[in-house]
């Protein structure tokens, strides 16, 4: 059995190491995998319907939407993290082999230590109250998990579905949780930051928009439609925050006036994730690492290669028949 995942970045230095693991090749390579299968798709979207697994993870993020409804605020005036998210935070903690142990077929069960880290980490600090773009990098990695022991298949459809089915509802569940218990942002950058919370919505959004005929400045007039993951961020900035969009929102502001179509925003933005989210120490030094996304910089040497347990056969992302390998010996 793996070891169980755990806080491995604690240095600077520790980031490079990070960047040569066969885990973080996976990581970027199951990115962009669910980029390319959502290029060019919009919503509503009328795909096939949800696989098995999907609608497990569904009924998964429905239950812990639910205990919103169980834990309300506590009603002492607090500016910023409500204390009854603490109490959400601890029955998570308490529930979370139970609740995957009913999410995964039994063969799987083995696999839950390896899973539960990612789980609980997914939605914020319930020690500092807040959440930021690491919660939301853990929720990618417990889906880049469970598509690597196959509960989850890397095929289009099924990674349609991860970014505009199960991604979307994680986003809608995280903005209510941020609301209800008024988390403050992890590690904001203030204005100079591309959101106090979230980026891969950013990602897949601007994916989604790669092209169409939807000029990027578009966002400037909203209010926009629900079409795709970036306008619904952007409208999300908008009942969040208020004053000029160009003083709150800097870094959008500047992608809207100087980037000259969505391909070039969507290849600027997983730059920038990779600098200024998995690139920066104090973002990622809560997320375990290690276990399935194997901490080894001697087989990854820095690139996506063969010895990645995450590959395309025919080293595409979108309508390819790739089998996501792992050793279950």
């Amino acid at each position: 059995m793996d070891t169980i995942p755990s806080q491995r970045i604690r240095f600077d230095d520790d980031i490079h190491l990070w960047k040569r693991t066969r885990g973080y090749g996976d990581l970027m390579l199951f990115l962009r995998r669910l980029s390319e299968a959502v290029t060019g798709v919009m919503l509503p979207w009328d795909g096939p319907g949800p696989s098995e697994g999907v609608h497990a993870i569904l009924i998964l993020l429905d239950e812990l939407d639910g205990w919103i409804n169980d834990i309300p605020p506590q009603p002492t005036p607090q500016r910023f993290g409500n204390l009854a998210f603490r109490a959400w935070g601890k029955r998570l903690e308490e529930k979370a082999h139970s609740l995957l142990n009913a999410m995964l077929p039994v063969p799987l069960h083995r696999y839950v230590p390896l899973l539960t880290p990612y789980l609980t980490t997914a939605f914020g600090s319930f020690v500092r109250m807040d959440y930021g773009t690491g919660h939301e990098t853990s929720f990618a990695l417990f889906l880049l998990c469970l598509t690597l022991i196959r509960f989850l298949h890397p095929e289009p459809a099924e990674e349609q579905h991860l970014v505009l089915t199960v991604f979307l509802r994680y986003l809608r569940l995280c903005w209510r949780l941020q609301d209800v218990y008024r988390l403050e942002p992890a590690g904001s950058h203030g204005v100079w930051g591309l959101d106090d919370s979230h980026f891969l919505p950013f990602v897949f959004g601007s994916a989604q928009l790669k092209g169409s005929n939807v000029s990027v400045d578009a966002v400037l007039r909203p209010p926009l439609p629900p079409t795709n993951l970036y306008f619904m961020s952007i409208m999300r900035i908008h009942q969040v925050k208020f004053g000029p969009f160009h003083e709150h929102s800097s870094q959008l502001y500047a992608i809207a006036t100087g980037v000259p179509n969505w391909g070039k925003v969507n290849s600027g933005l997983f730059k920038m994730y990779e600098a200024e989210v998995l690139g920066k120490r104090v973002v990622v030094q809560h997320i375990p690492l290690g276990g399935l996304l194997e901490w080894n910089t001697s087989t990854h040497g820095g690139t996506i290669g063969g010895t990645s347990k995450l590959l395309p056969t025919d080293g595409g992302a979108k309508g390819n028949s790739a089998q996501l390998a792992i050793n279950t010996e």
